[in-house]
């Protein structure tokens, strides 16, 4: 995948519905990368987290750890 952000594509959660509230978009990108941004932003800054700590923090909120 293009390291180029206008090039990622984004991802909403299906819980956040389609009013545009607070939300955050995922896009998995580079192989072990993962970039979350505002869905009220999308120029905006994005965090970059490795795809080992998205993982780990998807199942903390989840409750599953």
């Amino acid at each position: 995948m293009s390291n180029d952000i206008g090039q990622f594509v984004w991802f909403k959660s299906s819980y956040s519905g389609g009013e545009g509230g607070d939300c955050i978009e995922v896009a998995a990108c580079r192989p072990g990368t993962v970039h979350v941004r505002d869905s009220k932003d999308t120029d905006g800054p994005n965090l970059t987290f490795p795809a080992t700590a998205w993982s780990d923090f998807v199942a903390f909120a989840r409750g599953v750890v």
